[in-house]
């Protein structure tokens, strides 16, 4: 009995000195293990539907996943526990861009920039937003989106070549050729730059 008991203290002990780590949902995330994270924050939000941070960790994994309905659901409940939570605003944007819901996109992402101007997705929404201009055939809009997402991320060379591609079709064609000059210099195997290079270059000609 009383080595029974010295076990059960002995391990006990143990216990105590070497915690289990609960699973980390935004590691596994990092990590690209997404179905995984998945599992995890749905287990979290079982335990505590209040937990914001889950839901947004979930969200971006079904992002990853391309599941947009569930990233929908737990995005608009994570809507209903804070309504201005930026990371959740990106999220709805985001689904709504990879839906093809342009107008509905251009709202999350404009209240994202009217809320977080240099927020931590900035580059992104940015990004995102031309994409959603030049759908749009609004190309001079896509120029100035393009051009604040290169601001933040200059190193960007698929960024440049659809920066300059929307000078192309705005008919900028020297602001266009400097664009893809640009993606070419970060990437000279950009096969999409090459090509604009050479229509704008030959546009400019026969003017």
């Amino acid at each position: 009995m009383k080595s029974r008991l010295l076990s059960v203290f002995f391990f006990l002990s143990l216990s105590l000195l070497f915690p289990q780590t609960r699973p980390d949902a935004l590691m596994e995330y990092r990590n690209g293990n997404y179905e995984r994270a998945v599992n995890i924050c749905k287990n979290e939000i079982t335990a505590n539907p209040n937990n914001l941070d889950s839901h947004v960790v979930i969200c971006w994994s079904l992002l990853r996943l391309n599941r947009f309905q569930e990233a929908l659901a737990y995005a608009r409940s994570g809507r209903n526990l804070s309504r201005y939570d930026t990371r959740i605003i990106e999220i709805l944007g985001e689904i709504s861009y990879y839906e093809g819901r342009n107008n509905e996109a251009l709202q999350y992402f404009q209240e994202y920039v009217n809320l977080a101007p240099e927020g931590q997705r900035i580059d992104m929404v940015y990004y995102f937003l031309g994409e959603i201009y030049i759908r749009l055939g609004r190309f001079r809009h896509a120029d100035i989106a393009l051009s604040t997402a290169v601001h933040w991320v200059p190193g960007n060379a698929a960024w440049w070549t659809r920066l300059a591609y929307a000078r192309e079709n705005a008919g900028d064609f020297s602001e266009a050729i400097a664009a893809y000059e640009r993606a070419l210099s970060l990437n000279s195997q950009l096969s999409d730059a090459r090509r604009g290079l050479d229509r704008t270059r030959q546009a400019l000609s026969s003017r």
